[in-house]
């Protein structure tokens, strides 16, 4: 490792050493988020997080909400959600019964029956002034969703009619809202009305930089530097190679790294178990349907860059996009396999 690298190792551990107990690993990059979404929340502007699974929203949202020292509430979207599962709903009945029998030859009975009301999470949160968190939000129908949209502008919660209590609610000052999103999920979102992303900070994430990746890795699993970096390179370098049809997170890393510092294992191909933890973390990744060809081509490129970042072997380059199993008519005519090859000396 060169002076530049030492450098950039020490910082790391300095931060890494400062972090808070929330197990949240803030670089100097997600630090500079942080206090961009800090400012945004403080002029009371919902910040909206939007990015592929594994970037870190959801960390990201719950840092941010506890480092404002306010209540935190929050809510998952999904297709079923309706406005009363955000802002409340009816719970039952509240009986009153009077039997009087003042004098002994009458008595007189009056019974009444209250429906009760029962105050949901949005309903709590704008009341209190809490952070309120709404997590995968786009998986909740635009109708659910339409209730924000007198709470951001008007910073009034309108109220269902069968509430006897109020019709709506003053929003307290300090409600303040996260939301994040998947845009690439294929099934079960739906579009953002235009409406509410108009009252809204959009923040586009990606995948985070090798350092970072780095940093979260080995805070996550206590592995050594050197570790974490070659195993963050593996997987880095499986999701840039498209080998794959999901995309290959950082969670991997860290699952990988998790598993050898507890088995206090060497990371090594040469060893028959890294080689099993390695497939049984991303080989569900690979997919190819039903073209086994490809499966098995995704599968031995996946080991075998394993293989280049652990023992310095070759670097693989993926060919079986180009040479997908071809099925003939005939089931009895061969087919040639897609290839691996191996160029040596890469990085």
């Amino acid at each position: 490792m060169n002076a530049v690298g030492q450098a950039k190792a020490q910082l790391s551990s300095q931060r890494l050493q400062n972090q808070p107990k929330s197990g949240f690993v803030e670089t100097d990059r997600l630090a500079e988020l942080s206090n961009r979404i800090r400012a945004y929340l403080r002029a009371s502007i919902p910040v909206h997080l939007r990015g592929p699974a594994g970037c870190g929203k959801t960390s990201i949202a719950m840092h941010v909400a506890s480092s404002l020292g306010r209540p935190i509430s929050m809510v998952v979207g999904d297709k079923n959600m309706t406005t009363a599962d955000l802002v409340g709903a009816k719970s039952g009945y509240q009986t009153t019964r009077v039997v009087d029998n003042f004098v002994n030859s009458v008595t007189k009975v009056e019974e009444n029956a209250i429906q009760g009301w029962q105050d949901h999470r949005l309903t709590v949160a704008c009341r209190e002034g809490h952070t309120f968190i709404y997590d995968e939000f786009n998986r909740s129908p635009a109708s659910a969703n339409n209730v924000f949209l007198g709470v951001l502008e008007e910073r009034v919660l309108i109220l269902p009619a069968h509430n006897k209590r109020e019709e709506y609610l003053k929003v307290h000052p300090n409600f303040t809202l996260i939301l994040t999103s998947n845009p690439l999920e294929y099934a079960g979102t739906h579009a953002v009305q235009d409406a509410l992303a108009d009252r809204m900070i959009t923040i586009e994430l990606d995948h985070q930089d090798r350092e970072t990746e780095i940093d979260i890795t080995l805070a996550r699993s206590g592995v050594s530097r050197g570790l974490a970096e070659r195993i963050v390179d593996f997987v880095r370098a499986y999701r840039s190679s498209g080998a794959y049809e999901q995309t290959p997170t950082m969670r991997a890393s860290i699952m990988i790294a998790k598993i050898v510092e507890a088995g206090a294992l060497e990371l090594t191909m040469r060893d028959p178990l890294i080689e099993k933890i390695c497939a049984d973390v991303l080989q569900a990744r690979c997919g190819g349907g039903k073209d086994a060809g490809l499966r098995e081509a995704r599968s031995n490129f996946m080991t075998e860059l394993a293989r280049h970042h652990f023992d310095g072997a070759p670097r693989p380059i993926f060919a079986g996009e180009t040479a997908r199993l071809s099925r003939p008519d005939d089931p009895s005519a061969g087919a040639a396999a897609p290839e691996i090859t191996a160029i040596g000396g890469m990085a």
